[in-house]
């Protein structure tokens, strides 16, 4: 008879470190984003008018211990409920090597980096920071960038871990649209005790987003609040090509948390805990926002295209086993702990007075099979120097590839 665990959080003196941790990440992604499963083919159906209601889901798993696997080789089965779709079971593994990047000799940087952030009409005094590449180049001083404090938070790790396995792998199954956790889930694998617990949270509902040009030139971004939000993120990519045509003018970066925090942790999954707290900091919104005004130098720095996020995060589900002791004196030694993080998240572009995605679209129901749910591997490795600095910016913007 399995083993089942109880909902508990892990902390407090007396504790050991658990033998095994499991990580689950669930997301729902709507808008343009919502397209990526479909490729190139589903981007340019929504450029044609069919719409941004492109909903899909997207599913992490990840396994570490601090045993060694028996029989030699790592290997994980998380047996899921029927409302999966995903079949009796998904079969975790171990990442592959990666074949070494060849050395690419490096571009004379051009154009110039502008950062704003918070919510209102116009933006304050004091912004936009401003990075001109070239002159960095040359060997001048760059301005204090704005950064984040919040820690990327990937849980069990090939680094931190004896043994790992993640999903999705290499079985060709990915989560679909009308696919449910809720129920019991069981894994099983040849490094770590069994793990089973039972889910009663589900993905979250997509969001509903729209934006209005105010006549200051601003751009008003509102949505529908959804069950589960905990705190709300607004993020911004922009820019204007250069005299070229080409990709070598200004690039405009915006964000809505009003101390200027970019990237890092932020453009993961965040826990309730912490969202509570960097909504007190005014780095996220509240979970009760349903409006923030990108102010209009934002748009004006930014005239020939915009691409936008909003993302709602959301509730956790903690497991733990053997349950913690009632009395606080008494060490807790759990064989395993484990957890789920939701959020949901919608994005838009604008280009050529083209919008495109979930702002200014009306809905967001699902339509279709679900393409995503695969944690993208990072097209290059982290760079030193310029352009690491330059390729972890370009990671804010599609979830950080970590200076690629």
């Amino acid at each position: 008879m399995p083993l089942i665990a109880i909902p508990v959080a892990v902390s407090g003196q007396g504790n050991s470190a658990p033998v095994a941790r499991y990580d689950m990440r669930a997301g729902t992604v709507s808008g343009f984003g919502g397209a990526g499963g479909g490729g190139m083919g589903a981007a340019m159906s929504m450029m044609m008018g069919g719409g941004g209601s492109n909903v899909q889901h997207e599913l992490y798993l990840r396994l570490g211990s601090q045993q060694a696997p028996t029989g030699g080789k790592a290997k994980a089965d998380h047996f899921v409920p029927p409302a999966a779709k995903l079949g009796k079971s998904v079969a975790l593994a171990p990442l592959p090597r990666e074949p070494a990047d060849p050395e690419l000799l490096p571009e004379k940087p051009r154009g110039r980096l502008l950062i704003f952030w918070g919510c209102g009409e116009h933006a304050p005094k004091g912004q936009p920071v401003v990075l001109d590449f070239a002159k960095i180049a040359a060997g001048q001083k760059p301005p204090a960038l704005p950064g984040s404090s919040v820690v990327r938070d990937w849980g069990p790790t090939p680094e931190n871990s004896r043994s790992f396995t993640r999903w999705p792998a290499d079985d060709r199954k990915f989560v679909k649209a009308d696919s449910s956790l809720i129920g019991a889930h069981k894994v099983v694998s040849t490094y770590a005790p069994q793990i089973d617990f039972t889910l009663a949270k589900d993905f979250m509902a997509p969001i509903t987003s729209r934006t209005a040009t105010l006549p200051s030139g601003a751009s008003r971004l509102s949505w529908t609040g959804i069950p589960g939000a905990t705190a709300w993120l607004a993020f911004l990519t922009g820019g204007r090509q250069g005299a070229d045509g080409e990709a070598t003018g200004d690039v405009v970066m915006w964000t809505s948390s009003a101390d200027k925090q970019f990237g890092g942790g932020l453009m993961d999954w965040i826990t309730p805990d912490q969202a509570a707290s960097l909504v007190k900091a005014g780095t996220l919104m509240a979970p009760t926002a349903t409006s923030c005004v990108i102010p209009a130098e934002v748009t004006a720095a930014s005239p020939d295209f915009r691409v936008g996020t909003l993302t709602a995060f959301g509730p956790q589900e903690s497991f733990a086993y053997p349950p913690r002791p009632a009395d606080p004196k008494v060490a807790w030694r759990p064989e395993w702990t484990a957890r789920i993080r939701h959020r949901s998240t919608t994005s838009w572009m604008q280009a050529q007075g083209m919008t495109m995605g979930g702002a200014g679209m009306s809905g967001a129901a699902a339509s279709g099979e679900a393409g995503g749910g695969g944690e993208r591997k990072p097209a290059c490795k982290p760079k030193k120097g310029l352009g690491g600095m330059l390729g972890g910016l370009g990671g804010m913007v599609g979830g950080g590839n970590k200076g690629c």
